[in-house]
């Protein structure tokens, strides 16, 4: 694991330089905030490097419900039971394996690991505009129908999830990366997708923050490249 910080935030990066799997710690003034929770073997470490931070870690906020991003929720949640889970409103019944779509939605299957054994329930549902510690919630559909993104008021620095990677190059979720497809396969609309980046890059993000690859500062030209290559794509 390699820990990056940036004003705030902490990347905790899980194999960097073979499949990157990251989850973040937001420092708040007498706590911290983990957003995603990597592959099961992680919880130690992200447990760990809270403690050598000093401070507890009160919520975790997910960004989208797949395996990859709930992987250590139940053995962090079982050992610290008082961590309180927020998982955005519309992806909250993939906790529980229900991969149906609603009226209006794009009626494209969901894609990607979808936990099947997850135990942990959320213990507060998060929607657009809600305010979490320093962060605010910010709706950005695509690669799943509910995938969150979270905004720090501090710095305006970005954690999207999978709506951006970074590995390979810089993509729009949904676009495929040869040398890393795996945010692409796993994508459940590339056109709604399109949409939430555009809605990112409107918020002129400081740091981009994202679940597979490395963070980018002053990241608005390379976004600006990743949405005019995926616009080709989608029209």
């Amino acid at each position: 694991m390699k820990v990056t910080k940036r004003n705030n935030l902490y990347q905790l990066a899980f194999m960097p330089k073979f499949f990157p799997v990251n989850c973040y710690l937001i420092e708040e003034e007498e706590s911290l905030t983990l957003i995603d929770a990597a592959l099961p073997y992680c919880a130690h470490a992200i447990l760990q490097t809270a403690k050598d931070i000093g401070k507890p870690i009160k919520r975790i906020v997910l960004t989208h419900v797949h395996d990859d991003h709930v992987g250590a929720l139940d053995k962090i949640k079982s050992s610290h039971p008082e961590i309180e889970v927020g998982v955005p409103k519309r992806d909250e019944r993939l906790m529980k394996g229900d991969k149906s779509l609603e009226p209006g939605e794009s009626q494209i299957p969901i894609k990607g690991g979808v936990p099947k054994k997850l135990k942990t329930r959320a213990d507060f549902l998060i929607s657009e505009g809600d305010k979490i510690g320093s962060l605010i919630a910010l709706g950005t559909p695509g690669h799943t129908p509910g995938a969150m993104s979270y905004l720090d008021t501090r710095d305006h620095s970005l954690i999207a999830g999978d709506a951006f990677q970074t590995r390979g190059r810089t993509a729009v979720s949904g676009q495929m990366v040869i040398s890393f497809p795996f945010p692409a396969m796993a994508t459940w609309c590339k056109e709604t997708a399109f949409l939430s980046a555009e809605k990112i890059k409107s918020h002129n993000p400081s740091l981009l923050a994202v679940g597979h690859g490395r963070m980018l500062e002053n990241p608005s030209e390379e976004i600006e490249l990743a949405i005019e290559s995926a616009k080709q794509k989608v029209k």
